[in-house]
């Protein structure tokens, strides 16, 4: 693909350094064109740092450390070890490298008011549990490092917490020499190369000058942490609690309800070595789901923490060859990346065949946009109606995805 003027090419620094501010900023853009664009809020804090306890990385040949193969479509970001670590007061597990730690819980027993803290060292990220719900997963925390913390009320006595697996994110260096076969896409034929000829995919935060719409409609777009160790992208359909994945993701409310889903990770710097601090929420219920359309419609837990980052909406109207595209997208579980740059013309991120075969003939529209594993659920925008004309499924060169004319007409009730 030939690099075009206006977007400069960036990759964000693989090292995650969670950017923070005191303070709410906010940032508002304007535009002569007939594209609207939107704002938005900031607003991370400070915290006190505790005492880190390094723990050590368990050696790939560990049965605690084995991999399990991934779902069909699903990329493997992580691995998950055995432990057996009783929470007395605090306790915590680091990682180094780690692109994020997450702890599960095989006893989790709380007295009467008594509660529980998972957060990061800084303590700019923090959850609280409260209930008594034994094996079950606990929000990851971004980073190689988590603080797990027993609150116990004066004179409290009974609690029982014990930790007893974790998953740590594969380190940068470790996720890009990822085989091929921790990808079993769907439809495989062999040839899952998805950037053709060179990516030109970029960093979001690439795109707030020179194409600020594009930006701004890649806030709607999430990174999904599945099942503590898999991943596949999603995004807002639409005002209410909607969003939209592959069904080869997951089809399933049991499995929405483990799903993380990241709003807001992307480099605050245009091929910067800093990331701005996700906003998680789990999934909730899944409302409708087809394997034929591979697609997933499912609702959130606190919905009203990610509205700031706006919506998308399906095209009602098929495209045509031709027609240029941009793809916002969590690539390998990078964040956010936009492929695309401004004025690419037919043959690079554009239409290639509207009428492709997908899991049924005519349903998938087929372009040669750069994508990666983990990009699965992206929404592929035309660039002239900033509105979903594809949900992506598949690589191969060409890509493809479903038609959004389709998906609309299947859910427009639902939105």
């Amino acid at each position: 693909m030939q690099r075009k003027a206006g977007i400069v090419i960036g990759a964000c620094a693989a090292v995650l350094i969670l950017a923070g501010s005191t303070g709410v900023a906010t940032w508002t853009f304007s535009t002569g064109t007939a594209r609207p664009v939107g704002s938005w809020h900031e607003a991370p804090g400070p915290a006190p740092r505790p005492k880190l306890e390094t723990r050590t990385r368990p050696s790939p040949k560990s049965p605690e450390s084995a991999d399990l193969a991934p779902a069909k479509g699903r990329q493997r970001v992580g691995r998950v070890q055995s432990l057996d670590q009783p929470i007395l007061t605090t306790r915590t597990f680091h990682y180094p490298g780690a692109t994020y730690v997450k702890v599960h819980f095989g006893r989790m027993a709380l007295g009467s008011g008594d509660y529980l803290t998972v957060a990061s060292q800084d303590g700019t990220e923090a959850y609280r549990y409260e209930d008594t719900t034994s094996d079950t997963w606990a929000m990851s925390i971004t980073g190689d490092t988590a603080l797990v913390a027993l609150h116990r009320v004066a004179g409290g006595a009974g609690s029982g917490v014990d930790v007893d697996r974790v998953a740590e994110g594969y380190t940068p260096a470790e996720q890009a020499a990822s085989p091929q076969s921790a990808l079993l896409g769907p439809a495989r034929t062999g040839r899952e190369e998805s950037v053709c000829w060179g990516d030109e995919s970029a960093d979001a935060a690439c795109y707030k000058s020179a194409d600020p719409v594009a930006f701004t409609r890649s806030r709607a777009v999430a990174r999904l942490l599945i099942n503590g160790t898999e991943l596949c992208t999603a995004w807002r359909v639409g005002p209410k609690d909607r969003l939209i994945t592959n069904s080869h993701c997951f089809a399933d409310s049991a499995d929405a309800r483990n799903t993380e889903v990241w709003f807001n990770y992307q480099c605050t710097t245009c091929g910067g070595a800093r990331n701005v601090q996700p906003t998680k929420v789990w999934g909730a219920h899944v409302l409708a789901t087809d394997h034929v359309y591979d697609y997933t419609l499912f609702t959130v837990d606190r919905f009203r923490s990610i509205q700031r980052f706006g919506y998308l909406n399906f095209d009602p109207v098929r495209p045509v060859k031709g027609d240029e595209l941009y793809i916002p997208q969590h690539p390998s579980g990078e964040p956010t990346k936009i492929a695309g740059a401004l004025g690419e013309k037919a043959g690079t991120c554009a239409v290639a065949d509207p009428s492709y075969a997908g899991y049924a003939k005519n349903s998938d529209v087929a372009y040669y946009c750069d994508t990666e594993g983990g990009s699965s659920g992206s929404p592929v925008l035309s660039r002239r109606t900033d509105k979903v004309v594809a949900l992506h499924h598949f690589g191969g060169c060409p890509n493809s995805g479903v038609r959004g004319d389709l998906l609309y007409a299947r859910l427009k009730s639902l939105l």
